[in-house]
């Protein structure tokens, strides 16, 4: 976004944070060069939005902060990375947008967050839910995070929306960790029969709330951000995915993330073009 690199916190309102990191991947690699062709694709972007009336670098003091220094050979360490990385900012007084990367990175996140907020509410646009128990044995993974984070008291009961569900999973009950933990679901077939809607009657249910939101890009189907891990079809389109974005104003946004970007399998750039301009949209609704 042409923004100044400024790696002092206390300078700052929004810090704009890279997470090169892909080790919790299942399936297509990639992610760690998300933060790198998300900084190039956002230089199109322009300060004013008119849609929603509003220059977020006006609003608030923002840069990019540089990328967290990550170890692409352990998940373990790269996660203290992250927590402590995060945690400096927060304590400096600065909200994180932070760019992944693979949604592993979305625990480490939470648990500074939560130190700092206590546990928080969760929205997260996704074509999966990420709560499985574990991967090849492993406890740690991009489809794990949020199964850890209810398990470490990082989200709230009842207090997390899932939008844009899709696709095969692995058994008749894999949803019911998101049953018993009170998992707010917006399918992507009932967001295409029923529109915002279906999403803002679950909204009301987050204003006045500490909310922590999190944006997988395989929400949006893969004819438009074919650059992703696990791509899924059926998904949103570039319009929806924003429109759902726009919908968030007025929450009370304690911080973001974006992941799942994956420029080896991206065409023509279009992925991370989308993903920038979503990094965009989300500090206009903070």
């Amino acid at each position: 976004m042409r923004l100044p690199h400024i790696p002092q916190p206390e300078e700052l309102e929004v810090a704009l944070v890279g997470v090169p990191f892909d080790g919790g991947t299942t399936y297509r690699p990639g992610p760690r060069f998300g933060p790198r062709n998300v900084r190039v694709q956002s230089a199109i972007i322009r300060p004013w939005n008119p849609a929603l009336h509003v220059n977020p670098f006006a609003k608030y003091r923002i840069a990019d902060f540089g990328d967290l220094p990550v170890n692409p050979l352990s998940i373990e360490d790269t996660f203290r990375r992250i927590e402590q990385g995060i945690a400096t900012v927060l304590k400096a007084g600065a909200r994180t947008a932070c760019v992944g990367g693979d949604h592993s990175i979305s625990l480490p996140i939470l648990r500074a967050v939560v130190k700092k907020h206590g546990p928080v509410h969760l929205i997260q646009f996704d074509a999966h839910n990420d709560l499985w128990d574990e991967y090849f044995g492993s406890k740690y993974s991009h489809g794990t995070p949020f199964r850890r984070a209810f398990e470490e008291g990082l989200l709230v009961d009842g207090g997390v929306l899932q939008v844009g569900l899709r696709g095969q999973v692995y058994g008749e009950d894999d949803f019911d960790f998101a049953r018993a933990r009170k998992v707010r679901m917006v399918t992507a077939e009932e967001f295409h029969k029923k529109g915002l809607p279906a999403v803002r009657r679950h909204l009301r249910a987050f204003r006045g709330k500490p909310v922590y939101v999190t944006l997988d890009i395989d929400v949006v189907d893969p004819a438009y951000a074919p650059g992703t891990g696990t791509p899924q079809v059926g998904g949103l389109t570039s319009y929806q995915i924003i429109e759902l974005v726009h919908a968030l104003r007025g929450l009370n946004i304690i911080g973001c993330d974006l992941v799942e970007v994956s420029p080896p399998y991206d065409a023509g750039e279009i992925t991370s073009l989308l993903a920038a301009n979503l990094l965009y949209e989300l500090l206009c609704v903070f």
